[in-house]
């Protein structure tokens, strides 16, 4: 599946995750928000900062940098929420995920993505679709499904269900 991807899309929306540059396939990104107020969900991940409304949706929103394992970053005006669209199952599931910024909108050649590199048992690199390269810097290009995993995915979901639920009472 990811072969078919590479041949037939080849733009991608980057963004920044401390002085790291990532990017999505665009086909999965729905909208760019502004950093907006996020309910909290009690009992969540770590990770999941909790729900925003999307006119009139409760869509769960992870914090990438914590889903990384990396430090939480502080919020600034260039922080935004990528609105993301995963295939699960015969459906779809919307996620917001946490950007410290959004770049751009790159076009790259199949043939300048190199695959991801091995790094030896214990490190996983099954969330990387590959590493591109744009005006002399990496660009690790993530595979967004993977990158929440698919159980992870439906808790996340079934937790925005329960805040929609909650605000429909």
């Amino acid at each position: 599946m990811s072969d078919t991807l590479h041949a037939t899309s080849h733009r991608y929306l980057t963004f920044t995750l401390g002085r790291d540059m990532f990017a999505l396939d665009i086909a999965c990104v729905r909208e760019i928000l502004d950093m907006t107020e996020i309910t909290r969900i009690p009992q969540a991940p770590e990770a999941v900062r909790g729900v925003v409304n999307v006119r009139g949706a409760a869509v769960p929103v992870v914090d990438l940098r914590l889903r990384f394992g990396m430090e939480a970053g502080e919020q600034t005006v260039h922080t935004r929420i990528i609105i993301v669209e995963i295939p699960t199952g015969d459906s779809i599931t919307v996620l917001g995920a946490i950007a410290d910024s959004v770049k751009e909108v790159l076009e790259l050649e199949p043939d300048a993505i190199a695959p991801p590199p091995s790094m030896g048992t214990g490190v996983a690199t099954d969330f990387l679709r590959g590493i591109g390269k744009s005006g002399g810097r990496f660009i690790l290009i993530l595979e967004i499904s993977k990158v929440l995993g698919t159980s992870e995915v439906l808790s996340i979901k079934e937790l925005g269900d329960m805040a929609a639920g909650e605000t429909q009472a």
